[in-house]
């Protein structure tokens, strides 16, 4: 995701039509939009072929072929490795992906064009989530940067994405465009917690373990399906547009901030995903510490881009604001709670949660 004024496609559903036929071989019986920040996405259905997402890049994120390149190979790397991950399709001249001038109302520009698999599932964010089905989230997260740091590429270097206003490592470019917030009380908050993590998290930053992150683990690009009566597991991960080079602390941190956007006790949602995290990466002293700084950075991220996100986009506003609408009011519970407290419910809760299921091999 970038908030920077990009072009976003606007295909209509006869050049979706053209473009798969042409592309893929493909004869579409149906298309269907999918919410998207700034690229546009549509469930197709193929005539003898099923059900696949056709993904149109925006402009400028099509400019950056590599980039492309690691997220595509990165998907299908997962998918091999056991993660729910889509595929991409290979055009029907053996390539991942096509880069098509489009005309779509800005004149003729340039987009990349994938044809990705279409998982099945509901999106988390549509269903209430358990602390089993949390600590999986956790697990998932850590799985999934584990198995990314054992993948080769030779453009794997693009993943060091210099000035990605999404990474962790770059939350100090907040202040750019925190003149969104004039006005509002939070606007406070969010500078004292860039001031947080200029000093307590910057000089911990050698400790940290590297990685490779997904970056937008949220409840919209985790799908979930039955098992059993009651139970969920996890089907699909979708969306690897904000993929860079981080830390597991990183990814963790974003895990917890977006499992707590809807659920109705957010304070609780850090153990069961610290604990599912921890079976698979335990953290060490200054990843603990860093945790809670690092979530209320996530928020403020989020919050601040969000808002600056809908003067550039209003018509798209609904799904921009999906976060922020819960968002503001979960950062300041952190705030207020401090970090003491909150740590407090949060470790202690991944304690015994582990316990629990060391013990029981299942959580309620």
């Amino acid at each position: 995701m970038s908030i920077k004024k990009v072009s976003k496609p606007s295909l209509s559903n006869s050049q979706v039509t053209e473009i798969t036929a042409r592309l893929f071989g493909l004869t579409v019986s149906s298309i269907h939009p999918l919410p998207s920040y700034d690229d546009q996405n549509f469930h197709v259905v193929c005539v003898d072929a099923g059900d696949f997402v056709l993904k149109v890049m925006n402009a400028t994120d099509s400019e950056n072929m590599k980039l492309m390149e690691m997220q595509t190979h990165s998907m299908n790397f997962l998918h091999q490795n056991g993660l729910p991950a889509q595929t991409a399709l290979r055009t029907v001249t053996g390539e991942m992906m096509s880069l098509e001038e489009i005309e779509c109302g800005y004149g003729l520009q340039k987009y990349l064009v994938r044809l990705l698999t279409y998982l099945p599932g509901t999106p988390m964010a549509k269903i209430t989530c358990t602390p089993q089905l949390l600590y999986e989230t956790g697990k998932t997260a850590a799985m999934l940067d584990k198995i990314l740091l054992r993948m080769e590429h030779e453009s794997l270097s693009a993943l060091q994405r210099e000035n990605f206003i999404w990474s962790l490592s770059c939350v100090p470019l907040i202040d750019d465009y925190l003149s969104v917030m004039d006005g509002d009380p939070m606007q406070l908050i969010i500078r004292e917690v860039i001031d947080q993590y200029r000093n307590q998290v910057v000089p911990k930053l050698p400790s940290f373990h590297k990685c490779i992150n997904h970056g937008d683990l949220n409840d919209h690009n985790i799908l979930v399906e039955r098992k059993g009566s009651s139970a969920y597991k996890i089907s699909g991960i979708l969306d690897f547009g904000d993929m860079s080079s981080g830390y597991f602390i990183f990814e963790l941190a974003i895990v917890i901030m977006y499992m707590m956007i809807e659920s109705r006790n957010p304070l609780e949602v850090g153990g069961p995903v610290i604990a599912g995290f921890e079976s698979v990466f335990p953290l060490n002293s200054d990843e603990r510490d860093a945790l809670y700084t690092l979530v209320l950075s996530r928020f403020s991220q989020s919050l601040v881009y969000a808002r600056s996100a809908v003067l550039q986009q209003p018509e798209n506003e609904e799904y921009l604001m999906i976060t922020a609408k819960n968002g503001l009011r979960h950062l300041q519970l952190l705030w207020e709670k401090g970090k003491k407290e909150v740590e407090k419910v949060w470790f202690e809760g991944a304690a015994n949660i582990s316990k629990l299921n060391a013990n029981s091999n299942s959580l309620p």
